[in-house]
Order: structure tokens, then C-alpha cells, then sequence
């Protein structure tokens, strides 16, 4: 497979997507003009910049707990995951075509997998965030068809370039939650769904969910 060149960037991004809704960057200090903070109460928006500050500050207060607890490290990620990302309809997306007709448990049981595969793998690099990162609400779009919205958004390094980074949106019930981001116009539910293409052309949904349970297969969110 062709290497994504922000591999490094791209293993935080799938962590942090399943933490907290705010992919790759919910772990950065957040800022917004004066002027739009104000016009995106209560928004999408709004939902990033927020939760960006919550996540940061509770990793920061409890970074040497989460550092020699890792249980407590998984709770914490279960617990933002389950509140703020839309893993069944994000699943969907990725089974694609593979997802047509497939029945609710079913798609259940991979998201389930899916999301325990990566975090295992991944969740760990929450630890290793630098604190001194900002993002940068730029604008909110409405999404084609009406399903939602697309937060476009910037990672602010010191001594690099600014990284666009653009959160894709929906409403599950009385909530805004993620199902998707896109790091340089890259998508990692499109991604994915690259690389489970030929699994899934074999093998049924239960049985891909039961390999990446037993981690017979591992999804590489560092690569296209």
C-alpha cells in the first residue's frame, strides 16, 4: 500500500477519532475568532472546540493515572467514544457495498470490533499528545443530500505547516456526533473501507468481526 505521508499524525488521528469525536486533534488546545466563537454556540462547531478543552484538560490531570493505568486509560476512551462517535452509521460507511442488506447486529458487531481493534493499538498514542497543538474552526457546510455538516478545521504545529483536518458530522437523535474525518482530504472511512474491501468479498461480516476481535486483522489508519 501507498504510505500516507502524515503516518505519524495519521496513527494519532484514528486514536483520538474514537475517543472523543474530534479526530486526530481532540487532544489540542482549541481557538476560534472572536467573532465566529460567537455564531457557533450550540453548533457543531461549537461541539468541536468544546470537547477539544474537556478531553485536553482531563488527559492533562490524569496523564500519570492513565500512564500506570491503562485500565483506566480504556475506560476513559469507552466512555467518549460511546457519548460522542457514531460508530454504526461510521461502520456502515466503511462496509460499503458489503453493508447493503446487512442487518443492524451485524454492523454492530463490526463497529464493535473495529473500534476494540484500533483503540488497543492505537489508544495508547493519547499519551503521547503535544499539548502545545490548537485547532482552528475555519467554517461549517452543510453535507450533500442534507445529512449533515462538515467542520472544517486546521491543526496549528509550532515550526510546521498548518494541517487541514475536516470533521464530517451528523445528528443521531438529539446529538451531533462524528462519523468521519479527513486529514488532508484523506478519509480514514474510505480508507478503511479500501482495505476490507477484498476481506469482506470473501468472508461475511460476522466472520471479518470475528478476525479483527482475535486480531487476525489489523486496519492501518497510517496508510491509503
Amino acid at each position: 500500500m501507498k504510505r500516507n505521508p502524515l503516518s505519524k499524525t495519521a496513527s494519532l488521528v484514528i486514536a483520538s477519532a474514537l475517543l472523543a469525536a474530534v479526530p486526530g486533534f481532540a487532544l489540542a488546545q482549541s481557538t476560534a475568532p472572536a467573532a465566529a466563537s460567537a455564531n457557533m454556540q450550540g453548533s457543531p462547531s461549537q461541539l468541536v472546540l468544546d470537547n477539544s478543552q474537556r478531553v485536553l484538560s482531563t488527559l492533562e490531570k490524569r496523564r500519570d493515572e492513565f500512564t500506570k493505568n491503562r485500565g483506566a486509560l480504556r475506560a476513559f476512551i469507552n466512555s467518549e467514544f460511546n457519548t460522542m462517535f457514531d460508530r454504526d452509521y461510521a461502520a456502515r460507511q466503511v462496509l460499503g457495498r458489503h453493508g447493503r442488506g446487512a442487518s443492524d447486529a451485524d454492523v454492530k458487531l463490526f463497529a464493535d470490533a473495529l473500534a476494540d481493534n484500533l483503540m488497543q493499538r492505537y489508544g495508547s498514542s493519547l499519551l503521547d499528545f503535544n499539548t502545545k497543538l490548537r485547532v482552528r474552526v475555519k467554517s461549517e457546510t452543510p453535507l450533500p443530500r442534507g445529512i449533515g455538516v462538515k467542520v472544517s478545521s486546521e491543526m496549528l504545529r509550532q515550526g510546521g505547516e498548518p494541517i487541514p483536518v475536516d470533521y464530517l458530522m451528523r445528528r443521531s437523535g438529539s446529538q451531533w456526533k462524528v462519523f468521519d474525518v479527513m486529514v488532508e482530504g484523506v478519509s480514514f472511512v474510505q480508507t478503511f473501507r479500501q482495505q476490507f474491501d477484498n476481506e469482506l468479498t470473501n468472508k461475511s461480516i460476522r466472520q471479518v468481526a470475528a478476525e479483527l476481535r482475535q486480531g487476525q486483522l489489523n486496519p492501518d489508519a497510517s496508510t491509503q
